[in-house]
């Protein structure tokens, strides 16, 4: 018999020729090999600093890795240490020895049972490597009381507390007075009528009124009595010209003294103004004597001005005169075009109003999101069905025979049970309920009692399976289903199935996903179901059914 050697780092593993190699010694020589490329290339050890802990007390526990510098290497993170909790993670601590780097990772653990308990195997990456620690025992031991020194009280009875009311009210007395001073503001600064400025009722009178009161403002100055006779024609021409401009000539402001007299002559010659040759020289004289004080430099005596300044009175009364009556047409239009005036300043005070209050309900509707969320808000002031359930008056009741006792946000009504009448004289069953599948949240209580059961026996996993196919008869699709042990706060005990599954909507043919809990009790001849149904990424739902799930409670006593 021939043997072959295999010389692997001072190790030597002998095999016969004559026989191939099996399984188990494929094996074996596979876990030589790993265990030569592990001593080759690096060392992981784990330890803790002691293997008993009392409740709460820290446990330290230690990785140490050797390996090449040019390896990557990759500790375990997260709740990976079974039933101790992981409390804290300590920084690496790294050490150079030649080629290789010793590596040291620190992990804080705990627990807060006592007991025995298995710290797992620790995955450690090293470079493309996959290596594992040694599991390790710890025991937590309870703390010990010395009850000779501590004394021993009973049980605090429960206290009675009062409610504090609901502090509401001042929220709403706070966005009423919000309320109240914007309204003021805006009422203040934009709807309130307010008094009119000198300039404003002066604005407001007719042409003729407002060019006598100019040439009496003119009368009170000093222009003349500091011989300032520019400016006095100024002002004497600016006022004609300004009459002129809004009753005869709507250019006689930016017009040349010979382009108004010009105009002034046709406007006479097609009888659109009964002005006399007498009155457009007058006002030619004047205008032009303006112009030569103004550009000339003109001095005329001061008694020629004060006689200019009576003509212009008189012009502006002969111009008033010359003028034909307005029509009643023209007198509409004037009313037509005041009223249009007056319904444009209404528009632009109420676009003003209702921008000023969409920014306002939007910033408050922004602050209100950043500080409770916009789901919240946007339920809260719309409205959401199940934030009106979950936050309404909910209700104890008990149904069916023997009681379930549960509370739910609306009383469950009496329905009809799908029994076909050849089971009736077997079975009797009372159903009440809320809602249905297709509704946001749905909520059954069925009661069956079988009457001749004999010696046959109601396992509750078989019921369980009977609800599911109803769901999926009525329209349920894709249903996952999850199986549990559950326990009433009274201390009965059922079967909780739960899971996920594509519900029927109002519209043919469309599902939406949706989560499903059936409760399912019995107690001899007596089956006792809670269905509970709601749609997926519901908050509000959730909450609801956590409630009613913490509510149930059976009695078996009654009859």
């Amino acid at each position: 018999m021939k043997e072959n050697s295999l010389n692997i780092k001072g190790l030597r593993i002998k095999n016969q020729e004559s026989k191939p190699f099996g399984l188990r010694s494929k094996f074996a020589l596979s876990f030589f090999l790993c265990l030569i490329s592990l001593f080759s290339f690096s060392q992981v050890k784990s330890s803790v600093e002691t293997n008993s802990i009392r409740i709460g007390e820290q446990i330290t526990y230690k990785i140490e890795v050797e390996a090449d510098s040019t390896k990557l290497v990759v500790f375990p993170e997260g709740q990976s240490f079974g039933a101790l909790e992981m409390i804290e993670t300590y920084q690496i601590d790294t050490t150079k020895n030649k080629d290789k780097f010793n590596l040291v990772r620190r992990y804080g653990l705990t627990q807060f049972d006592s007991g025995y308990y298995n710290i797992p195997k620790q995955k450690i990456i090293i470079g493309d490597k996959t290596f594992f620690t040694d599991s390790l025992d710890v025991r937590v031991s309870e703390v010990v009381v010395d009850t000779t020194k501590q004394g021993l009280y009973d049980i605090k009875p429960i206290v009675e507390v009062n409610q504090m009311g609901s502090d509401w009210w001042k929220y709403l007395l706070y966005a009423l007075m919000a309320i109240a001073a914007i309204a003021a503001l805006l009422y203040w600064f934009l709807w309130r009528k307010k008094p009119l400025t000198e300039q404003e009722k002066i604005a407001l009178l007719p042409p003729y009124d407002r060019a006598k009161l100019a040439l009496q403002t003119l009368d009170k100055s000093s222009y003349l009595e500091e011989e300032n006779l520019k400016d006095y024609y100024s002002e004497l021409t600016f006022i004609i010209r300004k009459y002129l401009d809004e009753k005869v000539y709507d250019r006689a402001l930016e017009s040349t003294t010979d382009e108004l007299i010009d105009r002034l002559n046709l406007l006479k010659k097609a009888n659109q103004v009964d002005l006399s040759k007498e009155d457009i020289k007058n006002l030619e004289s004047i205008l032009k004597r303006a112009d030569l004080v103004k550009f000339a430099k003109s001095a005329p005596d001061i008694e020629l001005a004060k006689i200019d300044r009576d003509t212009i009175d008189i012009e502006i009364d002969h111009v008033r005169e010359a003028l034909p009556e307005p029509t009643e047409e023209e007198k509409l239009l004037d009313e037509q075009y005041r009223e249009e005036q007056e319904r444009k300043q209404k528009r632009k005070k109420i676009w003003i109003t209702v921008g000023i209050s969409v920014f306002l309900l939007v910033a408050t509707v922004i602050g209100l999101s950043f500080k409770f969320g916009f789901d919240y808000v946007k339920d809260t002031v719309i409205g959401h069905d199940s934030k009106e359930l979950l936050e309404g008056e909910w209700y104890t009741s008990q149904y069916g025979i023997p009681p379930v006792t549960i509370t739910t946000p609306k009383v469950l009504k009496r329905m009809e049970p799908p029994i076909p009448e050849e089971a009736k004289q077997q079975v009797e069953m009372t159903m009440f309920g809320y809602g249905s599948l297709i509704d946001k949240f749905n909520v059954v209580v069925v009661t069956t009692k079988i009457k001749n059961l004999g010696e046959n026996k109601i396992e509750l996993k078989q019921i369980a399976e009977q609800s599911i196919k109803m769901m999926e008869a009525q329209g349920v699709e894709n249903m996952l289903v999850k199986t549990d042990k559950f326990v009433t706060p009274n201390g009965a005990e059922g079967l909780k199935t739960h899971g996920t599954g594509n519900f029927p909507t109002l519209i043919e043919g469309e599902k939406e996903s949706g989560n499903y809990t059936v409760l399912v009790f019995n107690a001899e001849n007596v089956i006792q179901q809670i269905v509970l149904t709601w749609k997926e990424d519901d908050t509000y739902a959730d909450k609801i059914v956590e409630r009613i799930l913490n509510s149930v409670e059976l009695k078996y006593d009654e009859e």
